[in-house]
């Protein structure tokens, strides 16, 4: 979405994006407008906004959707010539497409006097008193554009209304205020950033805000999900939250730029801008005089916004001239004076493209005057900004010793406000600067082993966990284990975490080597949270060993007496043998270990419990109390920083629940949510399964690419089954909802052969329902036998389970009708919508099948209702389609009714010939009939039931009973 030519002062012919994004709200103005001067009502539109924000992509749009509507569209644009545009310009524009389209009978016989626009329609008329002949003219323009309106309604566009000279302006003002033509909608557009102080349009512009039926569409930079929409068209797929983040926080928003930072370097908008565009940026700049462009770059050291007492500090120079300079950079619309007594960029690459601009001696000059203009006055950025504003102005001053310890400083600030990423970043840095200084250690009083722990730590925090495996495998090499064996122990878990995470493997050898280590410690609080840790992750691949390290755990913290110690042995024993005690105790004991978290203030493990315990309540159903907790848990996330590390996992069981109580548009909100946080790793899988079923359910027209990112990850080495098995499962649903049932048995066999089903069995059986449903539409018998031999291996819990394993009963049962309404009875007690609906419509095909027409009718009028209520196109879609073939029809919220039988007795003959296997030659002779008629009949029968080929027109008709002569 951009404008796509005109840019600031220069034109750019490139690729550009055609798809209108975040433009709703104005694209709606302006059809109510038309649909105002329909209605024989004044209406003109000033669409204002700065150079690039998406003017003319938005009149394109609004162009093609008038003519479709039926109206005419005539354009014009205004020129820049000189102080003033080409008198006319637009009009003559809009006529001469005008004379193209209709040819010179369009100005009855009245030629000569529009001649004075359009020269090539021949001689002008003779001048007459310049004020009568003018108006004249006038009165004849807007006659023509009151008989083009009386055809069809008319749109006239000027577009660039701030380059208009006086003649246009005075046009324009007498159609809005004397001419009020009926039935035509003017629509201007002017670029709100070229409007200095002086300009003319701006006393033009309030005169026209004060006349009946003009209305202002002041058009905004694009917000972040909108720069994302955006890149997502452009790139041709869905860009990661990090480019999204860098190129929205260079971009802010403005489209044009958006292009331009999308179609340099590899697409991730962290190139340097090219020769082209900083040209184009700094063309207003070239027009100041040196000492204002001087200024203006002292200013770019700073920011993209600077107070008045911090630039008037670091520049040094008499205030009047200070003053002069910041007032002609204002008069330019390059930085913009705020309330708050400072300047602001207009738009941070004008900030970048200036500051680049300096010669590098003078860049280092100026950070170093800004880092000790700081140090002595940290008020001027305030408190809280000053420690990083001083680290990284003493750092691009290339002040190394001074850098490390105030990018240390910095750090250590960063971590009291929760800002993970931030502290992540600058010990970074210091790592960095480590070997530039030779007193690093002496300087930062840590060794660098130290400082490796805690940059990895910072990073593992923050969500960054390929770089934090990278900063603890490097820890490790410099760690003795023999002399500090809790210190190597830390690392090995830490690093079996990152390899599980990022799927490279289940790193049960580190914690295995870790527990070794840690068993030569004596009891202590750190050692008791360490062996919780283990536990935690062993816990996944080898119960067993996971279980006797919780209750190890558990035992000596209670001991000790610890708080945050015993907090995290209790969640780790909840959670790792939850298959060995009662979900009562087990329930009751994570409560027992948040609530000691709250008290303690202890956050971290606050979030932790609320995650297990979020989790705990899905499984036995409770979707609402799990929503309610997972929204708890995010909250608090946020507070302490660690979003997308812990905090992901809250995110996404909150959706998952809403899911389940069928909120799925509020569901669908956070994961969006959850896609900007950008989870790593594997921790990013779970936001994105969800919403990859969410769009195959709905019909979404991008459901195929979410799904592809989704199975994506089954490339890894190594996921655990509660997010692979999830996986199958949407491979399976998305291969169905295809009618690929080749496809989805491939995926069912996949899914049942994995091991260990038993130990997940809420994600095993939603898997199984679809694995089922793929082995009975393929009548796969060695598939059915696997799953026969596989469903009494894993038990069934909770009322979600129980559904789940009527359903697969149903699907393999002798007699269908009744085990399917004992799956649907289920399913009511379980309470998710869609999973009833789902149930509600194989119902609906196994009363088919028996007959039972009012079965047939009152399942599908249910399951309507559901589809509609949720969206659910795919549901929808299967309801419609049994609907045709049983012959109902759906009406209103796909209530079914009866109506004339889907097929006549002829058809039904016919069918039951072709499910015998029979050509249509054969049927031809079996039934007396020609081969062509006996054509005809096999394609209205696929036609009617939505099917393929033949095959599938007796597969469908053997399902439904459609071959009973009952």
């Amino acid at each position: 979405m951009s404008e796509g030519h005109v840019m600031l002062d220069l034109v750019t012919a490139r690729a550009t994006s055609t798809v209108l994004v975040g433009r709703d709200a104005d694209l709606a103005a302006l059809r109510e407008a038309l649909k105002r001067a329909r209605g024989d009502e004044a209406a003109a539109v000033l669409v204002g906004g700065e150079a690039g924000v998406g003017k003319t992509r938005l009149i394109e749009e609004f162009r093609r959707v008038a003519v479709s509507d039926g109206a005419q569209v005539l354009t014009g644009q205004c020129l820049e010539l000189g102080e003033e545009g080409l008198p006319f310009a637009p009009f003559a524009a809009a006529l001469r497409d005008l004379l193209r389209r209709d040819g010179p009978g369009v100005f009855s016989g009245q030629e000569s006097e529009f001649a004075r626009l359009l020269p090539e329609l021949g001689p002008a008329a003779p001048e007459r008193v310049p004020d009568a002949n003018r108006g004249y003219l006038f009165d004849l323009v807007a006659g023509l554009f009151g008989r083009l309106a009386e055809q069809r309604p008319l749109v006239l566009v000027v577009e660039d209304l701030h380059w208009a000279d006086r003649s246009t302006r005075d046009l324009i003002a007498f159609l809005i205020r004397s001419a009020r033509t009926a039935r035509v909608l003017l629509v201007c557009t002017y670029r709100s950033d070229e409007l200095h102080r002086g300009h003319p349009l701006r006393p033009f512009l309030a005169e026209l805000d004060r006349a009946r039926g003009v209305e202002r569409v002041d058009l905004d930079r694009l917000d972040r999900d909108g720069t994302s929409e955006m890149l997502t068209y452009l790139l041709g797929t869905e860009p990661r939250s990090s480019v999204v983040d860098t190129i929205h926080r260079r971009a802010q928003g403005n489209p044009f730029f958006v292009e331009e930072l999308a179609a340099i370097g590899d697409g991730t908008g962290c190139s340097d801008l090219p020769d082209t565009l900083r040209d184009l940026l700094l063309a207003r700049v070239d027009r100041l005089s040196e000492p204002a462009q001087r200024v203006l770059r002292m200013a770019a050291a700073g920011g993209t916004r600077i107070s008045h007492e911090l630039l008037a500090a670091v520049a040094d120079v008499p205030d009047t001239t200070l003053e002069e300079a910041l007032r002609a950079a204002v008069a330019a619309q390059l930085v913009v004076a705020d309330q708050e007594g400072g300047y602001e960029f207009r738009h941070a690459l004008v900030r970048e493209a200036v500051h680049e601009d300096s010669l590098p001696g003078e860049r280092a000059r100026l950070h170093a005057r800004y880092a000790a203009v700081i140090e002595g006055r940290p008020q001027l950025v305030g408190a809280g900004r000053a420690p990083a504003e001083i680290a990284h102005h003493w750092y691009t001053a290339h002040d190394h010793p001074r850098a490390l310890t105030s990018t240390m400083a910095a750090a250590a600030a960063a971590r009291q406000r929760y800002a993970y990423a931030e502290q992540s970043r600058l010990l970074e840095r210091v790592l960095e600067l480590w070997d530039q200084v030779p007193d690093a250690a002496e300087l930062l009083g840590m060794d660098h082993l130290a400082l490796l722990e805690q940059t990895s730590r910072a990073a593992s925090t923050a969500g960054d966990f390929m770089r934090s495996m990278s900063l603890t495998r490097a820890a490790l090499a410099e760690v003795d284990s023999d002399a500090e064996p809790l210190r190597a122990a830390r690392l090995l878990e830490r690093r079996g975490r990152m390899i599980r995470v990022l799927g490279k493997g289940n790193g049960a050898d580190e914690m295995r080597k870790a527990y070794e280590l840690v068993r030569r410690v004596p009891d202590d609080p750190k050692r008791v949270r360490l062996l919780s840790d283990i536990s935690s992750q062993l816990g996944r691949t080898d119960p067993e060993m996971g279980a006797s390290i919780a209750r190890e755990a558990l035992t000596a913290a209670e001991t000790l007496g610890d708080d945050a110690a015993w907090i995290s042995a209790m969640l780790t024993f909840a959670r790792v043998c939850s298959r060995r005690i009662s979900l009562e105790v087990g329930m009751s004991e994570m409560l027992r270990a948040a609530d000691r978290a709250r008290t303690t203030g202890d956050a971290d493990r606050l979030v932790h419990a609320l995650v297990n315990i979020s989790d705990a309540l899905f499984d036995v159903g409770n979707y609402t109390e799990s929503a309610r907790v997972a929204e708890e848990g995010t909250v608090e996330a946020k507070r302490v920083g660690i979003s997308r590390s812990k905090g992901a996992f809250l995110l996404s069981n909150h959706a998952e629940a809403l899911v389940a109580l069928g909120k799925w548009d509020h569901a669908d909100a956070l994961c969006a949510e959850t896609a900007r946080v950008d989870p790593p790793g594997t921790l990013g899988l779970h936001w994105l399964e969800i919403r990859a079923r969410l769009r195959l359910r709905r019909g979404h027209p991008r459901a195929d690419d979410l799904i592809a990112r989704a199975l994506g990850f089954q490339t890894k080495p190594y996921l655990d089954h509660q997010l692979g098995l999830p996986l199958h499962e949407l491979r399976i649903e998305a291969a169905l909802a295809a009618d690929n049932v080749a496809d989805a048995v491939a995926a069912a066999r996949e899914a049942v052969a994995l091991g260990g089903l038993d130990e997940v069995p809420r994600y095993a059986w939603r898997m199984l329902v679809l694995a089922a449903r793929a082995a009975a539409l393929a009548d796969d018998e060695e598939l059915r036998a696997r799953l026969r031999a596989l469903i009494p291996t894993i038990e069934p819990r909770y009322p979600a389970e129980l559904a789940a394993r009527a359903e697969v009963a149903a699907t393999f049962a002798s007699d269908p009708l009744p085990a399917w309404q004992a799956a649907v009875a289920a399913r009511r007690v379980d309470g998710q919508p869609y999973e009833l609906g789902r149930a509600l419509l194989w119902l609906a095909e196994a009363a088919a099948a028996a007959g039972e027409r009012a079965v047939v009718a009152e399942a599908l009028e249910e399951a309507g209702a559901i589809a509609a209520e949720l969206d659910a196109r795919l549901l929808q879609d299967g309801l419609d389609t049994l609907a045709r073939r049983v012959g109902l029809r759906t009406a209103g919220r796909s209530s079914a009714v009866a109506e004339t039988e889907l097929l006549t007795e002829r058809e039904r003959e016919v069918l039951r010939l072709v499910a015998e296997g029979l050509s249509n030659r054969l049927i031809a002779e079996r039934l007396y009939i020609s081969p062509k008629t006996a054509s005809v009949h096999v394609s209205r029968i696929i036609a009617k039931l939505d099917v393929a080929n033949r095959v599938e027109a007796a597969a469908v008709a053997h399902r439904l009973g459609l071959l009973d002569p009952s």
